[in-house]
């Protein structure tokens, strides 16, 4: 009997940066033209962002630089994709800025360096396979949640507000202290945070090829400096900016110091995967090609280790500058590496003006990344899909807003993998088919009276065993010979292969038998695996009459 595709080993996902797949295919100047363009695109893009995210994340803005040059580097040179951008991530904002209000700057640095050990290690023993298994319910409660706590976050800047106590971290204390400090507005911010949005926004609209985010802060801080407008520049609040790269430096390795970071380092690193592996399947889908998760996990790892050497923070892929990079044309690896090089060579020689950015402008930028990750068409239309979608979708969202991210992604995929079960369970059928005359029966059944033909369809699995059992059990109350066509047999799990098992001892103690037909070989070699032994169960050459055997 052939063999179906479903029987045909997967081929093994290589261990290999796509950067030398890519320079094997032969690497010219056209190419390299066609990198170079997209990295200077794409470091235009990361350039406001890296230092947005950095501000919001509650540690300095030079922080956020360091991270996009060397994690941007890293990714891109030993990373699985073609096409991945990595950097500082406005879905780690919140879990960074907890971080450092609970353990420091110190703190955040091992903690990152700590994750990156966790995703090489991941990467290394093979499992970012699964976790690319995350319900898209999950996904769109998750990314909607990220994007209503960074828009909130973005308040005190966005309006100028004075805060006496400081802002708290949890969002509902966090409204409750931006409300109380409502009679604090800075006009002038508010209005350097409309000019912000307005501008690049118009700038999509109108022009979407040019760089929007850069021509918006670029213009508003322009014309900030010129008018000599009273409100909080990166100068003011941070002081000058670096012109090079910190000595890398390992990060304090006390005993106390990594027991404190490694709740945060297990976020970070739940977090991180998820999020790169997104970003990945995203420039799959935009360009047609196939990364590879294990070695993307494993470059996230010494990305993010690399960047606890210089002071950075947490590194993952980020999904607004990979598509950015598909769109500009890159072609390799090599332009994910130039972004993280122009990015450099813009700090070493334009750093002193970087200074004059207000704050406000950067909150605007934010506010529309947080505006945009808020995915409202797809989170109504899973609302109303099935009460299962949307009961992993709100817990998700609720717990990710309200309570914490981690939890809210393990929780939402724990839900819908019960939701899957509940499903997959539904659709598992058994039903009683015609029987065929006794004489018809010689080379199946030793019993020549009283044969019953029963078909069983789906996945037969610990969620299914339970609706399966009742009626196994009544087939097995008087003796006879029951044929089982699992034809239809998608798959079979250990409780599966048991009940089978224990269908046929009952029916054998009490004199009858049990015969499975249909069986193609892979499925007959694991129910024989995993149990299904005779005599209690015997295995028939040929389908019974009146059941077509499997292709």
């Amino acid at each position: 009997m052939p063999h179906t595709s479903q029987d045909l080993p997967r081929p093994r996902e290589p261990l290999e940066p796509m950067l030398l797949s890519a320079l094997r295919e032969g690497y010219g100047g056209g190419t390299l033209r066609a990198d170079a363009v997209a990295g200077m695109t794409v470091a235009i893009v990361a350039l406001p962002l890296s230092m947005a995210i950095a501000i919001a994340s509650g540690v300095g803005p030079e922080r956020g630089l360091f991270t996009a040059i060397v994690g941007g580097f890293l990714v891109a040179c030993f990373g699985g994709s073609r096409y991945q951008i990595g950097g500082p991530a406005g879905a780690f904002i919140v879990l960074v800025a907890a971080c450092v209000a609970q353990t420091g700057i110190a703190g955040l640095v091992l903690a990152t360096f700590l994750s990156g050990v966790m995703l090489a290690v991941l990467g290394l023993a093979r499992l970012g396979s699964y976790i690319r298994f995350m319900p898209y319910p999950v996904t769109v409660g998750f990314t909607t949640g990220i994007g209503v706590i960074i828009f909130v976050s973005q308040v005190k800047d966005m309006f100028g507000l004075t805060l006496p106590g400081g802002e708290p971290g949890p969002i509902l204390p966090k409204l409750e202290a931006l409300w109380a400090a409502r009679d604090s507005v800075t006009p002038v911010a508010v209005a350097v945070a409309l000019a912000t949005v307005v501008l690049i926004e118009a700038v999509k609209r109108f022009r979407p090829r040019w760089p929007s985010l850069l021509i918006g802060i670029a213009a508003v801080t322009a014309v900030s400096a010129v008018l000599g407008l009273p409100v909080e520049t990166i100068a003011s609040r941070f002081g000058a900016l670096p012109r090079m790269l910190p000595t890398p430096a390992l990060p304090e390795f006390s005993a106390q110091a990594v027991w404190a970071a490694l709740p945060w380092a297990a976020s970070f690193t739940l977090l991180g995967a998820i999020e790169s592996l997104l970003s990945a399947m995203v420039a799959d889908g935009m360009s047609g090609t196939q990364h590879r998760s294990n070695m993307e996990l494993v470059a996230q790892g010494l990305a993010n280790m690399g960047a606890a050497l210089v002071g950075g923070f947490c590194v993952t892929g980020t999904i607004a500058r990979t598509a950015t990079n598909v769109r500009a044309g890159a072609q390799t690896p090599v332009a994910g590496m130039l972004h993280a090089v122009f990015v450099l060579a813009v700090m070493l020689i334009a750093a002193p003006l970087a200074g004059y950015i207000p704050l406000a402008a950067l909150a605007g930028l934010l506010a529309i990344v947080a505006w945009n990750m808020i995915e409202r068409h797809e989170f109504a239309a899973l609302t109303r899909a099935s009460k299962g979608d949307a009961l992993v979708l709100w817990v998700t969202f609720l717990m990710v807003v309200f309570r914490d991210l981690a939890e809210g992604i393990v929780l939402g995929f724990a839900l819908g993998g019960l939701v899957f079960i509940r499903h997959m369970s539904e659709m598992t059928r058994l039903h009683e088919v015609p029987a065929a005359p006794p004489e018809a029966l010689p080379e199946i059944t030793r019993q020549p009276h009283d044969v019953v033909t029963y078909r069983l369809h789906g996945a037969v699995f610990f969620g299914s065993v339970a609706r399966l059992g009742t009626v196994l059990d009544r087939i097995a109350q008087r003796p006879r010979a029951v044929l089982l066509d699992v034809s239809d047999v998608s798959f079979i799990d250990s409780t599966g292969a048991r009940m089978v098992q224990t269908l046929g001892q009952t029916l054998l103690r009490r004199g009858g038998e049990l015969v499975i037909v249909g069986a193609r070989p892979a499925l007959a070699q694991s129910m024989r695996a995993q149990g299904v032994q005779a005599p209690q169960v015997r295995f028939a050459e040929v389908a019974a009459p009146g059941v077509q055997a499997p292709n």
